[in-house]
């Protein structure tokens, strides 16, 4: 597969399936930081806000969706909700046997903002 430059090219890329799982995730995560701004980060679709400062990643893999939002503070705010899901210090894995559960992807980001904007003002 091509190293996609845009996020279209990145989905498009995908099986119907897949495609289908991380448009919801891409509309839950642009509704959740409409100022963000969307580009290609590690070959995924990533989010930068507040001048630039990385906000989250995603990606679809065989059996899972992944949501990287390089933060400890999800972690600690969301805690044993977001336990289930962990993998690793800085990956949430969404089986893709199931429904992604969009309300935490939402609460995700915008964590991940509260801490750009943050970060921005210091």
């Amino acid at each position: 597969m091509p190293t996609p430059t845009t996020v279209e090219e990145y989905l498009a890329d995908l099986a119907p399936n897949q495609r289908s799982a991380l448009e919801e995730m891409r509309r839950t995560v642009n509704d959740a930081a409409p100022d963000a701004t969307e580009s290609i980060a590690y070959q995924m679709p990533a989010l930068r806000s507040h001048g630039g400062q990385f906000l989250v990643s995603y990606a679809a893999f065989k059996n899972h969706y992944s949501l990287f939002p390089a933060s400890d503070e999800v972690v600690k705010t969301l805690g044993a909700e977001l336990t289930p899901y962990l993998a690793g210090k800085g990956t949430i894995r969404f089986p893709a046997s199931r429904a992604i559960p969009l309300d935490l992807v939402r609460r995700i980001v915008e964590i991940r903002v509260k801490e750009n904007a943050a970060g921005e003002r210091r």
